[in-house]
């Protein structure tokens, strides 16, 4: 894998319509060659905001959203439709109006299952029970694999967008936690530092089969943790060290999480 590349924009406004406008050229590019075009959403800050501008850009109705999948790194173990899922927050920023405006199927928005929810007759109780039906999703569109492969099934992901925490975290791997070493595609997580304390999230191994890995981080809080990984930093200190695409890494970021640790 190649290093990373470092792109910095002056400030969380800018970086937030730099990102939409690379992720609309990103799937059309793609799809210029390959269809159906696989993407991973994140959420945060920076996350949604991008999300908003992809919403609000010309650019959008370039794209065929009917041969658009789209997917989550991760995700809070809540009820659907609560305000702090990562689904209802891109849903009201993006998604829905994609689904009602632009073509994109209904049935080609993956999100993770919600507590509460209820998949072939059973209820969804646990952050394990919504990672396994995840895996199950995602293997669902991934292509076949040899025999011997030891490899998740997961779709080959074209791009796959990450925040980082000023821990380092990434998707719902945080520093020094069990699921840092999960194998396969997703692992509940519990015990999480930062609420709530249950989570669903791809693993490593997921994320690294993604074509292209971009990490959208902002703000000085960030600053220590995004030169350490930058710098290729242990994985179960820093995480997004470990964030890492099959052809390409991108971390974008604005002047302040850019700046490096302080003095």
């Amino acid at each position: 894998m190649s290093a990373p590349l470092v792109v910095v924009h002056p400030d969380p406004a800018v970086l937030a319509e730099a990102a939409a406008a690379r992720l609309l050229t990103r799937l059309l590019d793609v799809q210029s060659v390959r269809t159906p075009v696989h993407a991973v959403l994140t959420g945060g800050t920076v996350g949604i905001k991008t999300l908003e501008a992809v919403a609000a850009s010309p650019l959008r109705a370039a794209v065929d959203w009917s041969g658009v999948h789209l997917w989550w790194g991760d995700e809070r173990f809540l009820p659907d439709g609560d305000p702090d899922r990562n689904e209802t927050q891109a849903r009201a920023a993006l998604v829905d109006s994609l689904v009602a405006e632009s073509g994109l199927p209904g049935a080609h928005v993956h999100a993770m299952p919600a507590r509460g929810a209820v998949l072939d007759g059973d209820t969804v109780e646990t952050p394990e029970q919504s990672a396994a039906a995840y895996a199950a999703e995602l293997a669902a569109f991934a292509p076949s694999p040899a025999a011997d492969s030891q490899e998740p099934s997961v779709p080959e992901f074209d791009v796959l967008l990450l925040g980082m925490g000023p821990d380092g975290h990434v998707a719902s791997l945080f520093p020094g936690h069990d699921g840092l070493s999960a194998r396969g595609a997703t692992v509940g997580v519990h015990g999480s530092p930062k609420p709530p304390p249950e989570r669903v999230s791809l693993t490593f191994d997921a994320l690294r089969r993604a074509r292209e890995v971009w990490v959208v981080a902002a703000g000085a809080e960030k600053a220590a943790q995004a030169a350490a990984a930058l710098a290729g930093g242990a994985v179960t200190d820093v995480p997004a060290a470990g964030a890492r695409g099959t052809e390409g890494t991108l971390w974008l970021l604005d002047a302040a999480a850019a700046a490096g640790p302080a003095a």
